[in-house]
This record gives structure tokens, sequence and C-alpha cells, in this order.
């Protein structure tokens, strides 16, 4: 790699530039990370030790439960945190920094420790998502990336277990990277397999995360040939029986019947992407059935979302494509978590004790103190609270769980795991909730969190209005 002909910055330093052969994110941040940066260096506060925490106040609008998602993206977020002699220049040619903070963010690397709610894992209001305890300037300037990361990933797969919870053994499909940003896509891909999504249709997030890809036709190749039959005749050669045909693009009955006899009856499956996907679901199951396809699944399309999906639930359905309404949350984009400074040390010494701080501001209140994060698990094994330690643990029983895990030890990334891993945790956790989480109708979160310190319970400022 091309490098700088000095390593450190001042306002005399000739460079020497080229292109970065290692990807960095350390710009996917706000520019007053810097500043705040910037000053705390110039006033000796930077390395004052400080805990920072990832939450959310609340829950989007009659949501009984959230998903955390992105924690695997953040800790790559986190390796790759390194700026650049591009980045550098840009920063100082600009004067977010001065070359004093330009040479320490040549030498940033993440020395600190983060714990965090596992991905998979449900959440509710005011669970402690993600902790990092550091020196104020490691953990302030990776506030922008980690929330940008954590709330587009947790709102996608918020969105998505409520579909998967609603298809029960039906599989769903995600197809909706047409309706979104192109990266955002692959990223909202991986979301949705966390949360029970069975494959993708967005082939980057096949090749980045190993993600199932699916997918046959659309309606141009219908359109392209002379009728319906000729089309088919081309997948079938190409894709083989146990293809999927888009059968409504001109006459639905007769092109399900094409299908049909062009296979012997062995076609994989039809597509429904139009109309009332229940009445037609019936109807084509029922000539299907006539024609002796019985092994012929049904799969729909066309805007569903998870209403959409518990409606069809009584119908001939054998599967879900999702498009829009899952990339874009079922309407909530994001889950609104922030990144809030909740203690640190009362002096610059480096032994100095930590004091709780937090917000009051109307609306935006905060609860201070490091916390510890336990899910109060009934005989029968069912969640039926989330207990909050302020400054000291809860205690749990033989069935409770923790909620923090080691992500990040020194420095050191450990908390990275297999896709497989965080899609079997969410189904447990999902599984342990109460009966009304699965409501789709508009309620509160499904259990209450209560806040806790070595002198019993506090007051809880995300609590049931």
């Amino acid at each position: 790699m091309l490098t700088l002909e000095t390593t450190r910055f001042d306002s005399v330093s000739h460079t020497t530039w080229g292109p970065s052969e290692i990807p960095t994110t350390a710009l996917l941040t706000d520019h007053y990370e810097l500043t705040m940066l910037r000053a705390a260096l110039r006033a000796g506060t930077a390395d004052r030790h400080s805990i920072f925490e990832l939450f959310g106040r609340r829950l989007p609008s009659g949501r009984r439960y959230g998903v955390v998602c992105g924690v695997g993206r953040a800790l790559r977020a986190l390796r790759a945190f390194r700026f650049d002699e591009e980045s550098l220049r840009f920063l100082l040619d600009t004067d977010v920094v001065d070359p004093s903070t330009a040479d320490w963010l040549a030498d940033f690397r993440f020395s600190g420790d983060i714990w965090g709610y596992p991905e998979g894992e449900i959440y509710f209001p005011g669970s402690p998502l993600m902790i990092v305890d550091s020196t104020f300037a490691e953990g302030v300037v990776l506030e922008t990336v980690l929330l940008s990361i954590y709330n587009h990933d947790s709102a996608i797969a918020s969105a998505a277990s409520r579909m998967t919870a609603m298809a029960g053994d039906r599989p769903c499909i995600e197809m909706g990277s047409r309706r979104t940003q192109e990266l955002a896509a692959v990223a909202a891909a991986r979301a949705a397999y966390i949360a029970g999504f069975e494959a993708t249709s967005n082939l980057e997030a096949g090749r980045r995360y190993r993600v199932p890809t699916r997918g046959t036709s659309a309606h141009s190749f219908t359109l392209l040939h002379h009728d319906e039959d000729e089309a088919f005749r081309a997948q079938i050669a190409a894709l083989g029986e146990d293809t999927t045909l888009l059968v409504d693009t001109y006459d639905l009955m007769n092109a399900v019947r094409s299908g049909v006899e062009l296979t012997g009856g062995r076609l994989g499956a039809v597509r429904l992407d139009s109309g009332d996907l229940a009445l037609l679901a019936t109807q084509v199951r029922e000539l299907l059935d006539s024609l002796d396809a019985t092994h012929t699944k049904i799969i729909v399309t066309s805007d569903l979302d998870e209403w959409n999906i518990a409606a069809l639930s009584g119908a001939p359905v054998d599967g879900y494509g999702v498009g829009t309404a899952l990339v874009t949350g079922s309407g909530h984009p994001t889950c609104g978590f922030v990144y809030k400074l909740v203690a640190r040390a009362d002096t610059d010494e480096s032994d100095a004790p930590l004091v709780s701080v937090a917000k009051k501001s109307t609306d935006k209140v905060s609860v201070g103190g490091r916390k510890f994060a336990l899910r109060r698990i009934d005989a029968a094994g069912v969640a039926e609270r989330e207990l909050i330690g302020v400054g000291t643990p809860p205690v749990g029983d033989h069935n409770d769980r923790d909620l923090l895990v080691p992500l990040v030890r020194g420095g050191e990334i450990v908390g990275e795991e297999e896709l497989g891993t965080a899609r079997e945790r969410h189904a447990r956790s999902r599984a342990e909730l109460p009966l009304e989480a699965m409501k789709m109708s508009r309620g509160e979160p499904v259990i209450d969190t209560t806040y806790l310190d070595e002198h019993g319970s506090l007051d809880n400022p995300y609590a049931r209005s």
C-alpha cells in the first residue's frame, strides 16, 4: 500500500498520495464526533474513563418486542475503523481536525471493552444493547457508525420477525432489493435471514453472508415471448421442472394448465403476483389438484406485509415473497436507538472512580450508570420481565438468562459468530415470549423492564404510559 512520506501531521508536512488498498469505515460518521474529540484532546479530558450505552427509549408505536440485529456488521465495521492517509488529508484540508488530532487519529485502534446483546436476541425499551467501556475519545468516535448499523438492521429484523411469526411453517423469501439503497439491500437480506426468512433474491447477500438465494423470472421474461406457453418452455428447459412459473401475466388459469402440461404434473411451483391472493390461491389450488399436480406449490408476492401474511393464513399458500414492507421496516425504518454517555471518571486520574451521568431533557431522558441485563423466565419457560441492574448485576435463578455477552475485550474482537447461530438464537428467544407477543393488534411491550440498584427498584423512565 502507498503510504505517506511523513507519519506525523503538521502544517509543513509534504505528502504523496495514492489510492488506499484497505477500505475504512472511519468516515462513516458525523462531523461533530471529531470536533468533540478535538476539543477533548485540547482540554486534556480525552483519556477520561467513560461508559457509553446504545439503547432505545421505546419500541416503534404498537410493537410488542424488537429484535437486535447488526452486531456482526458492527464488529466488522470496528475492525475497519482506521483513519487512512486519504481520510486524514480530507479532515485536515477541511479543518475538521487540527494536526495534533490527526496524529491521534492516525494511531487509532480501539483498545477498550464492549458488551452487548447477541445478535437475534429480543429487546425492549431501555435494554442496554451495547455497552462501550473505554476512554472518552475512543468511545465517542464510534457513535454514528454503530447507530447507523444497529438502527437499520434491527428495524429490518424486527419487521421480518413479525412476518415469519405470522407465516408459521410457510417459508418467506426476501425480495426487496429494488426498493431500497443498494448496500442497504444487502444488509436487509442478512437481517431478514436472522429473523427467520429462508432466502433472499440478493446475490451479494449470498456471496458476502452466505444467505441462500432464490429467483426464477419476472413478467418481462413472459412478455419477451409470443405467449406464456413459449416462455414456460424456455424457462423449464433452462431451470428444470422444479422451477417456479410466474402465471399471472396474461391468463392465469390457462398459464397454470400450460405449466402443468409441460411438466407432466411435476411443476415445482407457481407464483401469484397480483389480485385477490386468497381467492386466487384457492382457485389455483383447486385447478392444480384437478390436474393431479398435487405437489405443485403456490407462492404469493405483491406488496406483502405481516398483516397480509396473517390474513392469508387460511389460504392454500405454500410460501411468501416479501419486498417493500420488509426493507422499509414495515413502516418503521429505524428503531430510534441512541448512544449516550452514562458514566465517566470523576477526574482525569487513571484510577478515578466512575460517576453516573444522564440526560434530563424533556422526552429524551436516560438512565445513568453501567448496566447489567437479565431476562427473568418463569417455571414454564416463558419470559416475564427484563431486569436491568445499574452498577451491579441483578440476581437471577436457575433458568433466568444473562443478556449481555462480551463482544470486544481489550480491543480484541471476541463476539463474532456464524449467521446460523444468530438465526437459531432468534427462534429460541422469540419462542419464550408470552403468546401476546404474536398479536398483530397494536399493543405495549409484551414484558416490563425493571431497573435495580443496590438499594432496590428505580423509577423507569421508559415504562409504559
